[in-house]
């Protein structure tokens, strides 16, 4: 059956494309590949309909992944799914025939590229031939498709500090993509974190507006490769606009309230710069903004988005959040409303459904909304499609697939970017590296569990990923024995007889690994505990992780800790006990291999934490760019502290950094300067350190964080040598928002700081005075 189709699907493809470079002549201008996309798109649209253009704007979730949730979810836990959807009263037969008459423009959740192909020639049978625009979520690597390339996690990518890896990542991400039918992720999440309770910190690149912004614009820029013009590159999505990461309680979809200035000093700069980089599309959040809802938001979606910054590409709905207008939020009596809203705020297509087409239809038949304004909705969609070359070649040779998933050199990349993304938190006594142990135990809910691949990623072949125990097992010598014991894959049912076994077992170990931490896997709904949806009200390990942990501790033997999570653990218990705390976040395919790595010393950890730890879920907020007052008083019951502090993390080589210099010292508003500082590595390991520059407005019109990343190098020192690193100083460094709103730069002084991370310790400092 395989076969026959694949030669169906090849011979439509071959049809159509002679069809499309048949005599110019005779072709209608949209259809002739030898005019510009935007000539192209002009043409299409003046021959559309309005039933045809209100199609363009409606997106469906696949027809197999239709028919798996009919038999999972009843109607009545429908609405309340965020994973999983299907149209009551709509068959599958309904929907192919809406596909034809050209009624619906997009498809998401179709994870095989027999389906996408199916459903293209679908739409090629519709009147005017428009392809469609399939998106995923291919947050990390395509990992919704089985046999993709599963990368580390945003954000393990963001503790690599490497942008170069995350660009590279994104690059082979749209090939494994295109290879399987889709042509538009949802990704890069340019949210900032500032509380670890929600469940979808994993695929973030953290707390920091810097550092986000520049993760996302890498990862733009590898999925679009400028214009996103061919066969292999795919459109980019920055969600969720704007403020998810910062709830008023730590759970999804709860509503957000903070000042315009905070808006634009912290929450907007990360989208500001992924739209000045290129992305084509933007999603709203689930979220209210200060009482009003996102995605029926005028300010921020039309005012802020495109007329500030110029935005000219389509926004997108998130699920089912253009009628939760109606149903959650209740800033509206009707559906037919909360359309006239989401589209009169600046929505361009809705997640997902068939209640989105029919509103707009009436609502432009009786004058209130107009058909131009349906028209800036529908061109950036059509643009996508032409750039894509989607027009020319809709369909998808299924034997790519399988020369492009997983393919040697994406395997290198994923596993470049795990071991640089592995964070050693804590090393007593330099227990680590490995000092020939002959007898190591190993144990934990996540030491043979796929746990490692994090969110956003569906069961993968067993031979595509290496767990922890398995990377052990890989690195190991032959004179090593590996004592292994297996408490299951889940950190919620740790039994009282698996704990006492591990004590019992530790006791023959020269060293001990627990491998502990989150279950982020969507496919396990009974297991996870992160992700999306999957808020906690605590950050202490799950279950009875920790009870796991001192039993093997209370063996007497050195005790190393390996996370495995999605979210910071707050767990002091730890810090203060166990010989040694490797952070491993959600290492992707080859993570087990990394981690393994790093233990025996094999690779040199370089990786820095992109957010904070709190000392416990009662310390939130607890990121490292508060403002002055926000320590002023203690606790009364708890130190008043981080576990580990953003920018920090440990290598089996030193670091001093010494000689801070500015080539000036004094500069005009508009100048500038360069500081300078040395990095010596006094070890005899080579390793890769990330400096960090932060600046300080010592006196503001405003008050201003305590200190704000600014910059960042990664450098490579080899042993017992040093190396000048250098950074410009520029004014958007220094400028902000004063009194009156205004961007700009206060005269007087900035204390500069550069180091191995946010902590003070960690700084050398210096003043630059800027002129009045």
């Amino acid at each position: 059956m395989k076969t026959k189709f694949s030669i169906s699907i090849l011979s439509l493809a071959a049809l159509y494309s002679a069809s499309v470079y048949a005599s110019t002549e005779t072709l209608l201008p949209y259809k002739n590949s030898n005019l510009s996309a935007e000539q192209r798109v002009d043409d299409l649209i003046s021959r559309m309909t309005l039933t045809e253009k209100a199609g363009q704007m409606s997106q469906y979730v696949g027809l197999e992944h239709i028919t798996a949730s009919e038999k999972q979810l009843t109607e009545e836990q429908l609405n309340s799914s965020d994973a999983h959807g299907f149209y009551p009263g709509l068959s599958i037969e309904d929907l192919k025939m809406m596909i034809e008459n050209g009624e619906i423009g997009s498809f998401l959740h179709v994870v095989n590229v027999k389906e996408a192909n199916t459903l293209q020639q679908h739409a090629m049978k519709s009147r005017l031939g428009i392809p469609l625009i399939i998106g995923i979520d291919a947050i990390h690597g395509n990992a919704l498709v089985r046999g993709a390339t599963v990368y580390p996690s945003p954000i393990s990518a963001a503790s690599s500090f490497n942008l170069d890896l995350v660009k590279k990542s994104s690059t082979e991400t749209a090939k494994e993509m295109r290879a399987n039918g889709s042509h538009w992720t949802f990704t890069p999440n340019v949210d900032i974190v500032r509380d670890p309770r929600w469940g979808r910190v994993g695929e973030t690149f953290g707390e920091d507006p810097y550092l986000v912004a520049k993760m996302g614009v890498a990862t733009v820029e590898g999925l679009q490769q400028d214009d996103f013009k061919g066969h292999d590159k795919v459109i980019a999505n920055a969600k969720h606009f704007v403020g998810g990461g910062d709830s008023i309680n730590g759970l999804n979809l709860a509503p957000l309230d903070v000042s315009e200035r905070t808006l634009r000093q912290d929450y907007f700069p990360p989208f500001k710069e992924v739209v000045d980089a290129g992305v084509f599309t933007i999603m709203a959040a689930h979220n209210e903004v200060n009482g009003v809802p996102s995605h029926g938001n005028k300010f921020i979606l039309d005012q802020v988005l495109r007329e500030e910054w110029g935005f000219s590409g389509f926004v997108v709905s998130d699920w089912l959040d253009v009628d939760r207008l109606k149903t959650l939020h209740r800033v509206v009596p009707t559906h037919k409303e909360a359309v006239h809203l989401t589209i009169d705020s600046g929505m361009d297509m809705n997640m997902h459904g068939p209640n989105f087409a029919p509103p707009i239809i009436e609502l432009v038949n009786e004058d209130r909304l107009t058909e131009k304004r349906i028209d800036e909705s529908v061109k950036p969609i059509l643009l996508a499609k032409f750039r894509l070359g989607l027009f020319d070649t809709p369909y998808v040779d299924e034997a790519l697939r399988d020369k492009v998933n997983f393919h040697p050199e994406h395997q290198k990349t994923s596993l470049a970017m795990a071991r640089e993304s592995i964070v050693l938190l804590k090393n007593d006594n330099n227990i680590l590296p490995f000092k020939a142990p002959k007898n190591i135990f190993i144990t934990g809910p996540n030491a043979d569990a796929h746990t490692i691949l994090g969110d956003w990623s569906l069961p993968q072949p067993e031979e595509n990923v290496t767990t922890v125990l398995e990377g052990l097992q890989q690195v190991s010598s032959k004179q090593v024995n590996i004592d292994y014991l297996d408490v299951g894959k889940q950190v919620k049912t740790l039994t009282d007889k698996q704990i006492s076994e591990a004590a019992k077992r530790a006791k023959s170990a020269d060293v001990s690994i627990v491998v502990v931490g989150e279950n982020p896997l969507r496919f396990d709904n009974e297991g996870k505990t992160s992700g999306e949806n999957v808020a906690r009200a605590e950050l202490d390990l799950y279950g009875k992780q920790l009870e796991l942990i001192k039993a093997v501790h209370s063996a007497g033997k050195p005790v190393i800790v390996v996370l495995v999570n999605g979210r910071p653990i707050s767990e002091p218990w730890l810090v203060e006990n166990v010989d040694a705390i490797v952070e491993a976040w959600e290492p992707g395919s080859f993570g087990g291999q990394a981690v393994a790595e790093v233990l025996y010393g094999q690779v040199n950890p370089s990786a820095k934490m992109p957010i904070s730890v709190p000392y416990s879920a009662g310390h939130i907020q607890s990121i490292y760019n508060h403002k002055p007052s926000t320590y002023f008083k203690n606790y009364v019951d708890l130190p008043t502290k981080n576990l580990y502090e953003f920018g920090f993390g440990l290598s089996y080589s030193t670091f001093e950094y010494s000689n801070l210099t500015l080539d000036k010292t004094q500069i005009n508003k508009d100048g500038s300067a360069t500081a300078t500082v040395s990095v010596t590595n006094t070890s005899d390991v080579a390793g890769d350190e990330i400096v960090q520059l932060y600046i300080r407005d010592n006196y503001s019109q405003v008050t201003r964080p305590v200190k704000e990343l600014k910059g960042f190098k990664r450098i490579h020192v080899p042993a017992n040598s040093a190396v000048d690193v250098s950074f410009k100083i520029n004014p958007d460094m220094l400028a902000y928002y004063n009194l009156a709103m205004q961007w700009g730069v206060e005269a007087g002084d900035f204390t500069l700081m550069l180091g191995s991370s946010s902590k003070d310790t960690d700084l050398q400092t210096i003043t630059l005075n800027v002129k009045k």
